[in-house]
């Protein structure tokens, strides 16, 4: 543990599985961050939910981050349907107290390594134009993704969608 109480990368471990409970830890996570209004963050839960229900027929993969039994961050990716190789990463986060210890980039590689092992060729993340999301974009950059296309005012007058990528290279 860092003395602020936030934890070492180290220290926390990552499964693969959904429990019942994670839609509960998702929905804290997400609202935590500041970043996302209620709607967005009933999205988050309901893919939850999704897998949940659906297995791995959802199209909906999770991995979550734990440090003494909590959940603290995540991600959910899949497949995009009719691509070959192709993945969204549909979500990132990580609980506002872990974040700036390299967490959110242990979860992206490990991630991207899932992909890797699947087959994937390429990854796609999108995030908005906003102020607010200059941090989310620089982060992106940071663990080597590429913007592809900025679709001008699609969330809202303003508010652009950004497209990343990352070609992975085979192991």
């Amino acid at each position: 543990m860092k003395p602020d109480g936030a934890a070492a990368p180290g220290s926390v471990s990552l499964r693969d599985s959904v429990r019942p409970t994670d839609a509960a830890a998702v929905r804290a996570m997400v609202a935590a961050t500041g970043f996302f209004v209620p709607a967005e963050v009933e999205v988050a839960v309901e893919l939850v939910e999704e897998r949940l229900r659906r297995g791995l027929d959802s199209g909906y993969l999770f991995l979550f981050a734990e440090l003494a039994g909590r959940t603290v961050g995540y991600t959910c990716y899949g497949p995009i349907a009719c691509a070959v190789g192709s993945y969204d990463l549909y979500w990132i986060v990580v609980d506002p107290a872990h974040q700036g210890h390299g967490l959110g980039r242990r979860l992206v590689a490990a991630t991207e390594q899932r992909i890797r092992d699947a087959g994937g060729r390429h990854i796609y993340a999108e995030t908005s134009g906003r102020e607010l999301y200059t941090p989310t974009r620089a982060f992106y950059e940071r663990c080597g993704y590429e913007v592809v296309a900025v679709l001008p005012d699609f969330y809202a007058p303003g508010d652009d969608k950004v497209v990343y990528r990352k070609v992975l290279r085979p192991a």
